[in-house]
Parts: structure tokens; sequence; C-alpha cells
């Protein structure tokens, strides 16, 4: 059921009804929309997001699969429960989150995935390694990458695991935003967004 704060079945929650904490990182919605559509969710599957920051992901997820199972992983407590206070903000029940360091993590986690979101950070290369081998086939794995090197070292891993259908897209979004008296389209952090199947 959709919540009070956020009454609609499309995805794309404006990133100021979501509660943030200085420093935490939020995924933007206009780049939220297209990891979402990467990850290419079904209605009842099972989706880790890893390194979910403040739970943008998680939310949208389960706000879109109520039947699914998402899994957010997070390292901090304190983050973790801002993730928890960001999914009763908006009703959502489907997402347990998981405090822990991934890839170490990972092995405790009862639910195995059909679909993985990887979140930035400099392990990213090595937690897609560690995932792969939980997926099913034809599970699928969306990661974000913020460089060139952390570009080159996904790549490098899909192309490793013999991964199909790999995709690469760079955002490139502006926004518009009133900046004293003038009007201007200021650009939404850029980032690349990875997504590859197991064969």
């Amino acid at each position: 059921m959709p919540s009070q704060i956020w009454s609609y079945i499309t995805p794309g929650i404006p990133d100021e009804l979501f509660e943030r904490l200085p420093g935490i990182p939020l995924t933007k919605r206009e780049v939220r929309v297209l990891i979402l559509a990467a990850l290419r969710l079904k209605s009842d599957g099972v989706l880790w997001d890893i390194g979910a920051g403040t739970g943008t992901i998680a939310v949208e997820s389960g706000l879109l699969c109520p039947q699914g199972k998402i899994v957010a992983v997070e390292r901090d407590e304190e983050v973790a429960s801002l993730i928890r206070r960001n999914c009763d903000r908006f009703g959502v029940q489907n997402v347990e989150v998981i405090e822990g360091t991934a890839p170490e993590c990972l092995s405790s986690i009862s639910h195995l995935p059909e679909r993985v979101c990887i979140e930035g950070g400099r392990s990213s290369k090595d937690i897609l390694r560690q995932v792969w081998q939980y997926l099913p086939d034809t599970g699928r794995v969306v990661a974000t990458a913020g460089n060139l090197e952390s570009l080159y070292a996904i790549s490098e891993s899909f192309s490793d695991l013999h991964a199909r259908n790999i995709e690469v897209v760079q955002s490139a979004v502006n926004r518009l935003e009133v900046r004293g008296m003038h009007q201007n389209f200021v650009a939404v952090d850029p980032i690349f967004i990875l997504s590859g199947e197991k064969l």
C-alpha cells in the first residue's frame, strides 16, 4: 500500500522526501530511476542492495515489489538505522537491513539474490566477484562507478566472469535551479551504471 508521503506507484521519489545524514550518499532521483530500470526487478524476487547508504534503492524497490524481498547491506550502524527509518517513513515492510561489511557478510544472508545492486565504493570489484557465486543463472548485477578507475575495474570483472548482456550507461542529467536572480541548469553528479547477467 502506498504511504501518505509517496502515494504513487511510479518510481522517482524526490530526494528531499528521504531523511538524510550529513556525509551519507544519496542516489539522486534521476540516477535511481536508471538503476531501477537496469535491475529489471521481479515482483516477488530477491534483491541485495550492497552499500545501501540512505536506502533510496531499497525503499523504491520495496514499494515497486511488495511481494519481493530486499536485503540492504550497510556496514555503519548509524546509517543502517537511517535506512530503517526511511523504510518506516514510506511504509516499506519487506526490507531487511544487514549491518556488516561486504563481501565478508554476504555468506550470512539467508535469502539468495536474483538481482544485486552494488552502489559505488572502492571494493565494488571484489564484491561483484563474490556475489556472482550466489546468483542463479539469469541473475543480474547492476553496479555504479563514480570514476574511471572503478569503471575499468567493474568492466574487467564482468568480462572475467563471462557476463552476458553487458550494458554501460553514463548519466548526464541537469536540473533547473534558482540561484540568486537566475535560473540555471545544474548537473546531477554524472555516474556510470553497469549491468550484466550470469550465463
